[in-house]
């Protein structure tokens, strides 16, 4: 078995892959400080809960943008698991060219989205991740990443909402029945669910004009991915794994013996 982690800035989500197949996963926060000790106890556990020894875990891989947890957790693996992990990062392999100014400015997650959605789903693809920040990059036919978009999540802009406005209260991210609200938590409720809805049509609309292609095929990921898809034509597939899967299919470019 493979152990697939993926560091983001809010929660630190984990697949277990049998085979090419995804028979467990888990999140742990980002945010709390912890020691190789304490992510090597959590990741144990977590494991047993799901009804996997430790010592299936065979080899592992890591694909993040928080770098001050990365000691913290690569020791954890060393220690815990007797593993050194695989990490995403520049001149690792991974079958798509990054064909943008500075090519190691591109974020790993954003590879790793890159690999599962052009290896899945083919190529032209846009792949639309609603994590902490959204992003939106866009691989041509030939696996090459030609850009992107960055935009605030949607749980940052709720954040800024209710932070920054004394009245605004902190509220469930989740569509109201009409886009007109009748109170303030259902305003601001439909600010952020059919705000984002608008902004994700209208950038795909936006791509697939600047790049002259009609045909470009839409996959979204990312925790609330799916509240977006469920609402508009403009997405074709909500893959909840995607990032996982990518980084799964990085490591098996690696060849590397288990």
């Amino acid at each position: 078995m493979i152990l697939t982690i993926d560091v983001g800035n809010t929660n630190i989500t984990c697949g277990v892959f049998e085979g090419d197949e995804i028979v467990a996963s888990f999140r742990i926060t980002t945010k709390m400080p912890r020691t190789s000790d304490e992510y090597g106890m959590i990741l144990g556990n977590l494991l047993e809960q799901n009804e996997i020894k430790p010592s299936d875990i065979k080899d592992a891989i890591i694909c993040s943008v928080v770098p001050n947890v990365m000691h913290s957790l690569q020791g954890g693996l060393i220690k815990y698991f007797h593993i050194t992990p695989i990490v995403v990062e520049a001149g690792i392999k991974t079958g798509i060219r990054i064909v943008t100014t500075n090519p190691q400015q591109i974020g790993a997650d954003r590879i790793a989205d890159a690999v599962g959605a052009y290896e899945i789903y083919g190529g032209p693809v846009l792949v639309i991740d609603f994590g902490t920040a959204t992003t939106y990059d866009f691989i041509d036919e030939k696996g090459a990443f030609l850009g992107g978009i960055t935009a605030p999540g949607i749980r940052i802009s709720a954040k800024a909402l209710w932070e920054d406005a004394a009245k605004l209260p902190e509220i469930e991210i989740k569509k109201p029945a009409n886009i007109l609200g009748k109170d303030t938590i259902t305003s601001m409720q439909s600010g952020l669910v059919f705000g984002q809805i608008g902004q994700t049509e209208y950038i795909i609309n936006k791509v697939k004009e600047e790049v002259g292609l009609s045909n470009i095929k839409t996959v979204v990921t990312g925790g609330l991915g799916r509240i977006i898809a469920n609402e508009t034509s403009a997405i074709d597939v909500y893959d909840p794994n995607l990032t996982l899967k990518g980084i799964y299919l990085v490591y098996k470019k690696q060849n590397r013996k288990v």
